[in-house]
């Protein structure tokens, strides 16, 4: 199976994988409850959905939540986490790895995982599997999604909306325009930022696109010299006021589905990059220069 059948296989399959991470989460993960200072880590794609929970998890009271890619994560002991969670589809990640090792002992460790009896299980005080959502293509969709539905469910959210906004995202129509698209900007609000990234960097992987991502707020303040005819903006989230009228004003187009749960927006924008992909004559499931996961030669 190729030539972006994994990829398109895994993306359609997410209302079913969410469905399955709430449930776990209903059924009991150990995961950190309320009141803990946690930390949470990844690489790339888990780095966004890192972010992602973290702002969930503080703007829901539950306390402190720091997001680090792993590679540059501060967990000294002056920072007094009682816990880190660490995110990683293959569980073979070298600064995972490194990570989890580092603290071993001194922080308790959760590892939410894709691919169970790999080395992040073994040196983790607990793991949360997720092999349902894991996945064959190079480019994630399906993982980081569950996972941020299995922590969303953690958190006390109801995903059956978000849920039924997803099978409804994979069938709304793709447009053309956006398949011919020149450029993309990717903007979030709060939790949804790191969905901006997440959405950018698929566009980057499946489809050798040029795409940016911003925090809303942020993207005025020079970013936006980038809109132009011919380019998307495209917002994830609550729209502060006066945006859309700025950017519609630089000719670009803007894109908001606001009724949409913003992780099932991330589904649209998926299934954008499969489509870009495919009018480029790319794989997907094969991109340039990526592999399933980075692991480094010097790997300790």
């Amino acid at each position: 199976m190729s030539g972006t059948a994994h990829m398109e296989r895994e993306l359609t399959s997410q209302p079913e994988t969410w469905r399955s991470a709430a449930e776990l989460a209903a059924a009991g993960v150990p995961l950190p409850g309320a009141g803990r200072r946690v930390a949470v880590v990844g690489c790339g794609t888990s780095w966004f959905m890192a972010q992602s929970y973290a702002a969930l998890r503080e703007k829901a009271g539950l306390g402190v939540t720091d997001a680090f890619a792993a590679s540059e994560a501060l967990l000294g002991a002056d920072r007094e986490y009682d816990a880190v969670v660490a995110i990683t589809r293959s569980g073979t990640t070298t600064e995972v790895l490194r990570l989890l090792r580092a603290v071993r002992g001194r922080v308790p460790t959760v590892t939410v995982l894709g691919a169970p009896g790999t080395p992040a299980a073994e040196i983790s005080d607990d793991t949360v599997q997720l092999p349902f959502a894991d996945e064959l293509s190079v480019v994630q969709t399906r993982f980081a999604t569950s996972a941020l539905a299995l922590l969303r469910a953690h958190l006390g959210e109801d995903l059956s909306a978000a849920v039924r906004d997803a099978e409804e995202a994979l069938t709304a129509p793709v447009r053309q325009e956006w398949v011919d698209a020149e450029q993309f900007t990717f903007l979030g609000t709060g939790w949804t930022v790191g969905l901006a990234h997440e959405a950018a960097l698929k566009m980057r992987e499946a489809s050798q696109s040029w795409t940016e991502s911003y925090p809303a707020m942020e993207y005025r303040h020079g970013p936006i010299a980038i809109a132009a005819p011919g380019r998307v903006t495209w917002l994830l989230g609550a729209s502060p006021d006066g945006l859309e009228a700025e950017v519609m004003r630089t000719g670009a187009r803007f894109v908001h589905h606001g009724q949409r749960d913003p992780l099932a927006e991330l589904v649209l924008v998926q299934r954008v990059a499969l489509e870009r992909a495919r009018a480029r004559g790319l794989d997907p499931d094969a991109p340039r220069s990526l592999t399933r996961s980075v692991m480094l030669d010097d790997a300790s």
